[in-house]
């Protein structure tokens, strides 16, 4: 997935500053035609011309300013902008009264500068604003009625123009902004992910290491042949939790049902469980096989940690649409603060969410004759958990 990092959303909305800098500037190139060439056609004395390329050099550094304060990503206007923006307006306003006709071609700016630097609720009326002025002071000037038309028209769409060009650009900060956003989300989804294969792993795995080595101290005294078999048991566990790890890592983690049944009947054996194993209508689906391989591993493990039981039943079988597994036992059930307790523990929690996923449901709490029971039921064509 190729999205922006929030740091790279933001970089790429500061960006283009510069080049908005040079295309507006690039737009001065009116002055040429109006004031400037008014200044070149009637030059005058040294101090008048001086007088008026300095006023017509102090408009463009305000409207440079002007550009430069307004920021795409933002619909808010800053004190800043608003000085510059009454320093324009004066301008526009008061050059033309006091060097001519020539100078309201100022105001095309001007409509620029309301429809980039105003809030979006007032965009619209300042253009308009603009509009109006543009029209006001040609017939104060006594300009040609071609003028007035023309002045008014560039004003206006120039204006509505750039509404449109900044409404894009901040949709376009808007979009960068989401991604920076979905990109963070997913990294955080992805973590989650980790966590629950980390969980559903080596839970059970490391659960089974401990109880052999548990078995293999008792015994190893009376009986060292057997001790030395539940080690080999225990070095067998612990290089298949290296093969999941590694295989988890490579982002291929597939778990066979019929695998994860025949290894639940040597855990629970050996934590003194007797097991009761029935399956009926399989075999399942890929998907379905696997999200009930993760169940009953994650079952198996809260058994043997924490139920305290002498019997334990696994069943698989089909009604109708969907396919059920349930895990039962008769044990006391799991104490306070433990991770299944009330089926709100990690493990269980990170098992709801893959069958949520796959579209089942699922129920676990005691049962009305003691123990506790464990039913995941989900659709035959649940996809793969890890989908």
């Amino acid at each position: 997935m190729n999205l922006l990092a929030p740091q790279d959303a933001d970089r790429t909305t500061d960006q283009p500053r510069w080049r908005r800098l040079m295309w507006m500037s690039l737009g001065l190139v009116y002055l040429l035609i109006w004031p400037l060439g008014d200044i070149l056609r009637h030059g005058g004395s040294a101090a008048r011309i001086s007088g008026l390329l300095a006023a017509l050099l102090s408009f463009v550094v305000v409207f440079i300013a002007l550009a430069a304060s307004n920021h795409p990503a933002t619909d808010d206007i800053t004190a800043r902008a608003s000085v510059l923006l009454a320093i324009a307006t004066a301008m526009a306003i008061g050059y033309p009264v006091l060097f001519g006709s020539q100078w309201i071609g100022l105001c095309i700016y001007l409509g620029v500068g309301y429809a980039m630097v105003l809030p979006s609720r007032w965009a619209v009326r300042g253009v308009v604003a603009a509009t109006a002025l543009t029209a006001v002071l040609c017939m104060v000037g006594h300009a040609p009625g071609a003028t007035l038309a023309l002045l008014t028209f560039e004003t206006l769409t120039i204006g509505l123009m750039m509404l449109g060009f900044r409404a894009s650009r901040m949709l376009i900060a808007q979009l960068q902004e989401a991604r920076g956003e979905v990109a963070r989300l997913a990294a955080n989804e992805e973590r989650l992910r980790i966590a629950r294969d980390l969980h559903d792993l080596l839970g059970h795995t490391l659960s089974l290491i401990v109880l052999k080595s548990e078995v293999a101290v008792r015994i190893a005294d009376r009986d060292p042949a057997k001790s030395l078999g539940e080690m080999r048991d225990i070095e067998t566990v612990a290089r298949q939790a290296l093969t999941d790890v590694r295989a988890a890592v490579s982002g291929y983690r597939r778990r066979s049902l019929a695998e994860e049944l025949d290894n639940a009947r040597g855990v629970l054996a050996a934590a003194d469980i007797e097991p009761s194993i029935t399956t009926s209508g399989t075999p399942l689906t890929e998907g379905l096989d696997e999200l009930f391989a993760w169940a009953v591993r994650e079952g198996v493990t809260n058994v043997v940690r924490h139920s305290r039981a002498r019997t334990a039943g696994i069943s698989v079988t089909r009604r109708g649409a969907d396919a059920v597994l349930q895990i039962t036992d008769d044990g006391s059930g799991p104490a306070a603060g433990d991770d299944a307790a009330g089926g709100c523990g990690n493990g269980l929690a990170g098992l709801g969410e893959r069958v949520a996923r796959a579209g089942g449901s699922i129920e676990s709490g005691p049962t009305p004759h003691g123990g506790f029971r464990l039913i995941v039921r989900a659709p035959l064509d649940a996809p793969p958990p890890s989908a």
